[in-house]
C-alpha cells in the first residue's frame, strides 16, 4: 500500500480532487454573488437617478459589465459615482461603498434562499 507497491494513492488523489472541486464551486458562487450585488446596487443607483424600468435593466447590465474592467470593486465604484454625479445626485464615495456593502449582504441572502 503506498508509492512503491503499485497501488494508487487514491485517498490523496480523492482529497485533492475534492479540494479542487470545492475551490471551483466557491469561485463560481463568489462570481454569482458579486454579479447579483452589482445588479442590486445598479438598481439602487437607477432609482436615485429616476431611470425607467427599461433604463434600469440596461444600466444594471452596464454596471455588471463594468466590473470586468479590473480586479476589485474600484471600477464599479467609479462607474456608479460618476453616473450618479453626472445625473446631479449629491453622493460621495463613502455612500457608494456603503451601498455596495449593503447590497452584498442582500445578494448573499438571496443566493442562500435560492439554494
Amino acid at each position: 500500500m503506498g508509492l512503491g507497491d503499485g497501488e494508487p494513492m487514491t485517498s490523496f488523489d480523492d482529497r485533492r480532487k475534492g479540494f479542487e472541486a470545492k475551490f471551483v464551486a466557491d469561485q463560481d458562487m463568489l462570481f454569482r454573488i458579486t454579479a447579483r450585488r452589482n445588479r442590486l446596487v445598479a438598481q439602487w443607483a437607477a432609482e436615485r437617478m429616476k431611470l425607467t424600468p427599461a433604463e434600469t435593466d440596461a444600466y444594471a447590465k452596464a454596471v455588471v459589465q463594468a466590473d470586468f474592467e479590473e480586479a476589485g470593486d474600484e471600477d464599479v465604484i467609479r462607474k456608479l459615482l460618476g453616473d450618479l454625479t453626472a445625473a446631479g445626485i449629491d453622493v460621495d464615495e463613502a455612500e457608494v461603498r456603503r451601498a455596495l456593502d449593503e447590497q452584498l449582504v442582500e445578494a448573499r441572502r438571496q443566493m442562500m434562499e435560492s439554494r
